[in-house]
């Protein structure tokens, strides 16, 4: 795994080109610990650089970037191609001879044989490159198929400038971007900020599945090769209509090709482990594949409610693993804020990020290499909130809208007490927990016109963003594309879809990457091959949740490795008691970011709803803490960098050359 960034611009010295680019380089030393390298190109103002990491061939010949054998193209490359013995075999077949052993290497020697959207065909993996094709005059970009890794670019005139994260585009000269109101609201509705938008104006992020192309005319031009509503289409018309068991069998033996092409490193490796379903199921595969006890790890903590730790070490001891685990205390939260900011570069406000930097600090420190077991959720139904909105859907829907909006408004308007004090006439074995929040929420989907809006409900955390935040207009997402329900028709399907093409890779994956990188940490997802997620959406709904169980068939291959009473229990989300942290030990640090006269001198958000929902959150009304933590994250990213002294590592150290006279595109 690595970091890479580079820029295209003319009229700089070869000596500029390499001091602004090993100056970005540096911005994500993180990422690469184990060496870096630049190739420029002073004629036409182009510059590669990258950060390595070393996993596979740890050898000077996988060193980057890499030219070709022909010399007409020229990468840097984040990522792994699990699958590239088997590209390798068939290009030796064809006549082509190989300096190392890199996966680089077949990289660029597959597309100099197949051209770029063939060689992505035969790819299996998580990458995000950089090629300069020196015979056309064009800089490529690609990410891939699920958006595992991530590629940020943009445009300034003319500077074409990108990375793996931002802070490398801040350290080129010629940053111009200014905060977007835009996706300030966008954030507060998804506790991240959805692509291809950034916090910044002009600042994009290329999209899972996207192909960018710029030539000497500085048009920008972006593609698809990989779609996954077309992806999603394909399989609900070819579904599954074999046994169960064979359905059984064919995952099993997907998910064991995906495991085993992961379990290829130079390196050690090791699992997550949670105890949950997905995890557990990655680490079993992997124990009975491995000829000793694999490592694996898991965060726990002292809050109740919060603490998967004993679970996951009854899985552990079951499998046979060698098994670490390490509890986290609100002080090492208090610790880690301040980084939180750096480490994302962007607002991102998913609490799991606390706990997920945690266990990769943690097992960074035994292997160098973990799989984990995101995406599980996403292909076989086993988030709670697809269930509880299809539940609220079927039952509700029948009564008139205009019936259903006073009867959600009068749940929700009502304060949680008065619904606290009414549960208990309900015998104590039959009555719900936190009763008074379920039936707010349960009155705030009853306000929803339809279906898909109960869902985009679910996932807000602010409602109503665009009258917080000054001057904005929320961004469209998939969540707003109409056609959905007719390619999709199945809600709980057409959840899944949206999580996948949204939450999944804006969130669950920008969260583990940035987390495991600050760390020096590869993570890789086998449920996200894109074998296993195409399957995945050929087998029917009723093998994903079934007698009120979700992940069923999962469940099931899980269960010829682990009993299914040491894993059977209500789901929980990897997530850290925010609530409590706040309104304890984290109340000093978040009062200072809230106090009325900043907000009023920052002129973002309206004042009144951010600070009416921190008084009641200290009122002990714990499920606003997503809402405050959402504002907490962009007032703490906001402090750090949008200050005066915040201008980037290469302004630091070489003034001179933003004074540089800027050429046109064609010289």
């Amino acid at each position: 795994m690595c970091g890479i960034a580079g820029f295209w611009r003319r009229g700089w010295s070869a000596e500029e080109i390499e001091r602004v680019v090993v100056g970005m380089t540096a911005t994500l030393r993180h990422r690469g610990p184990d060496g870096g390298g630049s190739w420029c190109d002073e004629a036409v103002g182009v510059a590669l650089g990258h950060r390595r990491l070393s996993i596979i061939d740890l050898s000077p010949s996988g060193h980057q970037p890499m030219v070709s054998a022909s010399g007409r193209y020229v990468i840097t490359y984040n990522g792994e191609v699990y699958n590239f013995g088997e590209i390798r075999q068939d290009l030796e077949s064809r006549g082509a001879a190989f300096r190392g052993a890199s996966d680089t290497e077949v990289i660029l020697t597959a597309i100099e044989e197949f051209g770029i959207k063939l060689a992505l065909q035969k790819f299996i993996g998580m990458f995000a490159f950089a090629l300069w094709d020196r015979k056309l005059q064009e800089l490529v970009l690609v990410r891939d198929r699920l958006g595992i890794k991530p590629l940020y670019w943009a445009q300034f005139g003319n500077l074409f400038v990108f990375g793996s994260e931002l802070k490398s585009l801040r350290a080129c000269p010629g940053w111009a971007a200014e905060v977007d109101p835009d996706s300030v609201a966008a954030f507060l509705r998804w506790n991240h900020i959805p692509s291809p938008t950034t916090i910044y104006r002009g600042v994009e992020k290329l999209a899972p599945g996207q192909i960018l192309r710029i030539g000497n005319r500085g048009k920008v031009e972006i593609e698809t090769y990989w779609d996954p509503v077309e992806m999603a289409r394909r399989g609900l018309k070819e579904r599954e209509t074999s046994s169960i068991p064979e359905c059984l069998d064919e995952l099993s033996e997907r998910l064991n090709q995906s495991i085993a092409h992961r379990m290829i490193s130079d390196v050690p490796l090791g699992a997550f482990l949670s105890g949950g379903i997905d995890s557990s199921v990655v680490a079993a595969i992997m124990q009975s594949r491995a000829g000793r006890p694999v490592q694996t790890f898991t965060i726990g903590f002292g809050e109740y409610g919060y603490d998967e730790a004993p679970y996951a070490k009854a899985v552990a001891a079951h499998l046979g693993t060698d098994h670490t685990e390490l509890y986290v205390e609100p002080s090492d939260a208090l610790k880690l804020i301040p980084d939180l900011p750096a480490i994302y570069d962007e607002p991102f406000a998913d609490s799991s990020q606390i706990p997920t930097y945690f266990i990769s600090r943690m097992t960074r420190q035994h292997v160098t290499v973990a799989l984990s077991g995101d995406g599980g959720d996403e292909l076989f139904a086993g988030y709670t909130r697809y269930h509880w909105a299809n539940w609220v859907w079927k039952y509700f829907s029948h009564i008139p809208f205009p019936i259903r909006r006073r009867l959600g408004a009068a749940l929700s308007s009502s304060p949680p007490e008065f619904w606290n004090a009414v549960s208990h006439a309900i015998p104590q074995g039959a009555r719900p927990q936190r009763a008074g929040e379920r039936a707010i929420k349960l009155g705030k989907f009853m306000e929803q016109p339809d279906a898909d809006s109960i869902f985009r409900s679910q996932h807000s955390q602010w409602d109503f963003p665009e009258d917080l935040v000054n001057g904005c207009t929320e961004p469209v997402t998939l969540h707003d594309r109409k056609d959905l329900a007719v390619l999709v028709p199945n809600f709980v399907e057409r959840m899944q879809l949206i999580d996948l093409a949204t939450y999944l890779p804006d969130d669950i994956l920008t969260k583990v990457d940035r987390a495991s990188m600050a760390s020096g940490l590869e993570v890789r997802v086998p449920m996200l091959d894109h074998r296993v997620v195409e399957y995945a959406w050929r087998i029917r709904p009723d093998l994903k949740y079934r007698n009120r169980t979700s992940k069923w068939l999962l469940r099931q291959l899980l269960y010829r490795h682990v009993p299914e009473a040491l894993v059977t229990r209500g789901k929980s989300g990897f997530a850290a008691p925010i609530g409590s942290w706040l309104q304890g030990p984290l109340r000093d640090w978040a009062e200072t970011l809230l106090e009325e006269r900043k907000l009023r001198q920052l002129d973002i958000f309206a004042v009144g709803p951010v600070r009416r929902s921190w008084e009641q959150l200290l009122s002990g009304r714990n499920w606003l803490e997503s809402k405050v933590w959402c504002v907490l994250m962009f007032l703490a990213w906001h402090d750090q960098h949008m200050s005066a002294t915040d201008i980037g590592d290469a302004m630091r150290t070489s003034p001179e050359i933003f004074c540089h006279r800027a050429s046109p595109w064609q010289g």
